[in-house]
């Protein structure tokens, strides 16, 4: 299974964005490192754009243009009903949810079996989660004390689409995620604009 990785840090920097969530990752980013910070063309926007949500999202190429096709078939807006799939995907919900404490690590959970979901197991990071649907933390996976730490600390951060239980430790995906709340620093159109060229 191919995945992002390479340094989380670095990649923020350069992307001019804080990508992977972390509140040390900008620390180091002087004028200059970020590639937002020379001028660019019509294209190298659309491009630097759509490279941020891939990155925000840590999905690769190939599986990102499946998405965006999905979106343009649908009667919402290409960019809304595009971040909506992203989203709802397991491994970011796992994120959202505070199960993890980032992306990479909700998409380790998730492959490893620690996360059920409706009491199921599902290995699979970019499973589409639905309304109505649960996550839980799987009984064994209680025990291990950083699983444990990052869901009781996750209740500072709350998402209107999401509703936790504490004591059972599961969360439910209450509402499609609304455009404005999803807290991502991206143009959407940009990135539309971007694949419309090319799809």
């Amino acid at each position: 299974m191919a995945k992002m990785m390479g340094p989380r840090f670095k990649q923020s920097r350069r992307l001019g964005l804080n990508v992977c969530g972390h509140p040390k990752a900008m620390e180091r980013a002087t004028k200059g490192t970020s590639r937002a910070d020379r001028k660019l063309t019509e294209y190298g926007k659309q491009l630097l754009e759509k490279q941020r949500l891939r990155a925000y999202y840590g999905v690769m190429e190939g599986q990102f243009i499946k998405y965006v096709q999905k979106a343009m078939k649908s009667p919402e807006l290409t960019g809304t009903a595009l971040i909506k799939s992203l989203e709802t995907r397991l491994d970011n919900l796992t994120y959202r949810m505070g199960f993890a404490s980032s992306i990479r690590q909700a998409r380790q959970m998730v492959v490893h079996g620690h996360i059920l979901l409706n009491g199921k197991k599902i290995n699979i990071p970019s499973y589409g989660v639905n309304i109505g649907d649960t996550l839980s933390l799987r009984e064994k996976s209680r025990d291990i004390e950083m699983f444990k730490e990052n869901f009781q600390n996750s209740f500072l951060n709350s998402y209107p689409y999401i509703e936790k239980d504490e004591d059972n430790f599961s969360a439910t995906l209450v509402n499609t995620p609304e455009r404005e709340e999803v807290p991502i620093e991206i143009e959407d159109q940009l990135i539309v604009e971007f694949y419309s060229k090319l799809i």
